[in-house]
This record gives structure tokens, C-alpha cells and sequence, in this order.
């Protein structure tokens, strides 16, 4: 069996935090397993505070995890060491979601796309301005903005900063944490397709991050939902849009907006809360608010499990009406 660009191994990540005077464990990514392709965008929804960008930071090393392993062309990220390890931080880097507070306001563009160059030793002497201008002008920026400072630039252009350092070291995987959420609906359109042009041009692979579910359709081959930690759902984009078989993936895509008035759709209201990631329910971790759940679901929790042609699914009761 070959292996897959990138793949997650039961990765799991907990929190040491303090609840009424006791220490707890904070569940923020409880078990993940899954895989990434070369040249393709794999997509992560959820609510907020699932554990979505948590999975982005474990999967480049920005973090270290409670147990598992990522593995990029088959090499461990978490015990590589050396020029080994240097060479897997170069191969994988991260787009932030807050594109002015992931910028040093301090240094000018110039200096922020010279500092990677520079520390992999990838130009040198001359070739460095050149590399830099090349960058500038992937992202749709002018080679007279090098001496800016980050406050002199929108929202949208900060972002297209942020892009061209991810860039700077022909990276192999980008994880884009919700690189879009912070911006406008016109630029979150122009940075998209930035980022669909440079896929095509450079053969990138991406972790796509979000919580708009029509960004993350517009730009997916694979879809993944997160709920509390745990992937519920994992399909092809088209097939999960189309025929969405977990409860959870079912209520959030009514959620979305049909921009025609005279379409109605019926909208799935979850009851209750999302529980505490610190004092996870026992089971299924959406069985409190799920309308389908039975007793077992309260007491065992579902496996991912493939219910169809590389569609993925983490219920008891939704296997059996598909």
C-alpha cells in the first residue's frame, strides 16, 4: 500500500487546565485520522473552538502532541531531528488567519520575505531581491510596496503578505487557517482564486481551515467535519454538499444562505450546547444534542468508518439510513 503526502495518525492533543481548583485535561483534538493527497485541498469545518486550528498547528509542528503521528511523504514530522527536521519545517508552512497580527510590525515586506530566504540558505547576494519581487508579484503586489510597513496595507494586501511568506520557500503543504474570515466578501473572492492559481501553478497541497461552508466547498475536493475534536464526517466535496449523512454535517449546511428569495429551506435547529471540551460526554460526543441518538450512542463512541466510496462517517445511526 503506498503512502498518502500527508497522513494523520490518531493524533490527539489535551491541555493541562484547572477546573474548580482541580486539574483537568482540555480536549482539544481527541483521536483525528486522515489523509491528504498530493495537489489537493482537503477542507475543515466546525464550530468554533473544535479543535480545527489546533489540528492545523499539530500538523506543521507548531505544537507538540499528547500522542499520534503526522507523517509528510512518510517522514514523522514529530521525531524528525537536524537537517531533517529543518527541511520538513521548510516543506510545510501555515497561512494565519489574523493577517496583521501574524505580521512583524516592525519590519518592512522586504525584510519579512528576506528573513526565510535567508535562514534556508535558498538565495544568495542578488538572487534575493529577485526572489523577493517574485514573490511580491505571485500575491498581486508592486514591486515599489518592498519598503512598506504591514499598517500600510488593507486587510486584503496584509493577506497577500502573509501568502508570499508561505511561498518564499517552495513549500510542498500549506495549511490555511481560515485565511479568508477576516476580509471583506470581494477580497475573500480574490484572495480564493489567488489561492486556487497558485495550487495549479506551484502543485500545492492544502489544509483548508474555515467556518464558511460555501468557501470551503469552493475550493475542496474532500470535505472534513469537526465536532468537539473529532472528525464526525469526511467526503468528497460534491458527494458531502449533495448527501450529507451525520446529523451534525446536516445541520450545518441548512445553515447556509440561498441568495433566491423565493427558495426556502427547512432549517435543522440543534437544541442544547456544545459541551465543555474539558468534561466530554461519555459515547458519541454530539448524542446531547442529536435527534436520532439511542442508548448506545450514550454509551459507545462511533469509529470513522467508511460507509461508502471514500465517504467517512462517525455515527451509529446514520450508517444505517444512508
Amino acid at each position: 500500500m503506498s503512502e498518502h503526502f500527508l497522513q494523520v495518525r490518531e493524533l490527539v492533543k489535551y491541555f493541562p487546565v484547572k477546573k474548580d481548583g482541580r486539574k483537568a485535561m482540555l480536549k482539544a483534538v481527541d483521536g483525528l485520522s486522515f489523509y491528504i493527497e498530493r495537489g489537493e485541498t482537503l477542507g475543515l469545518v466546525g464550530e468554533s473552538g473544535c479543535g480545527k486550528s489546533t489540528t492545523g498547528r499539530l500538523i506543521i509542528n507548531l505544537c507538540q502532541p499528547t500522542s499520534g503521528d503526522v507523517r509528510l511523504e512518510g517522514k514523522s514530522v514529530f521525531t524528525a531531528k537536524g537537517a531533517e527536521k529543518k527541511r520538513l519545517r521548510r516543506d510545510m508552512q501555515i497561512i494565519f488567519q489574523d493577517p496583521f497580527a501574524s505580521l512583524n510590525p516592525r519590519m518592512k515586506v522586504g525584510d519579512i520575505l528576506r528573513e526565510p530566504l535567508i535562514i534556508h540558505k535558498l538565495v544568495k547576494g542578488p538572487a534575493i531581491e529577485t526572489r523577493v519581487r517574485q514573490l511580491l508579484n505571485y500575491v498581486g503586489l508592486a514591486a515599489y510596496q518592498i519598503n512598506r510597513f504591514p499598517h500600510e496595507f488593507s486587510g486584503g494586501q496584509r493577506q497577500r503578505i502573509g501568502i508570499a511568506r508561505a511561498l518564499a520557500v517552495a513549500p510542498k503543504l500549506i495549511v490555511c487557517d481560515e485565511p479568508v474570515s477576516a476580509l471583506d466578501v470581494s477580497v475573500q473572492s480574490q484572495v480564493l482564486t489567488l489561492l486556487k492559481n497558485l495550487q495549479e501553478e506551484l502543485g500545492l497541497t492544502y489544509l483548508f481551515i474555515a467556518h464558511g461552508l460555501n468557501v470551503v466547498k469552493y475550493i475542496s475536493r474532500r470535505v472534513g467535519v469537526m465536532y468537539l475534536g473529532h472528525v464526525v464526517e469526511l467526503a468528497p466535496s460534491r458527494q458531502l454538499y449533495n448527501n450529507p449523512l451525520h446529523p451534525y454535517t446536516q445541520a450545518l449546511l441548512s445553515a447556509i444562505p440561498i441568495p433566491d428569495p423565493s427558495v426556502e429551506r427547512s432549517r435543522i435547529i440543534l437544541s442544547g450546547q456544545v459541551p465543555s471540551p474539558i468534561d466530554t460526554p461519555p459515547g458519541c460526543v454530539f448524542c446531547q444534542r442529536c435527534n436520532i441518538a439511542r442508548d448506545r450512542c450514550r454509551t459507545d463512541a462511533p469509529k470513522l468508518v467508511e460507509v461508502a466510496a471514500q465517504h467517512w462517517l462517525a455515527c451509529h445511526e446514520a450508517v444505517a439510513t444512508p
